[in-house]
């Protein structure tokens, strides 16, 4: 495969701030899904818009768009929000 070349039938987004090879034409629900997340506990940004829930399913993504994930994580006394790398809010 040459190098930067994504294979027929994927394509490549930004998924915070990090390439992502997903397939062609995929929504933003099926996006959540390959990542295990459950789309009630989380907040998408698509090419810096807030994406509201009742259109994840309906919205495709295309090559180059750029999402933003944050996921909410309960534990202990406070809660956080944590983005699709594990990393907290406050860069723990």
């Amino acid at each position: 495969m040459i190098l930067g070349a994504t294979p027929v039938g994927s394509m490549l987004i930004q998924l915070n701030g990090e390439p992502y090879e997903g397939s062609e034409a995929m929504t933003v629900s099926e996006l959540l899904d390959n990542l295990g997340l459950r789309q009630p506990l989380v907040a998408v940004e698509l090419n810096l818009d807030i994406l509201p829930k009742a259109q994840y399913g309906a919205t495709r993504l295309k090559a180059g768009d750029e999402v933003e994930v944050v996921h909410f994580v309960g534990g202990g006394k406070s809660q956080h929000l944590v983005g699709t790398s594990g990393r907290t809010e406050n860069g723990r």
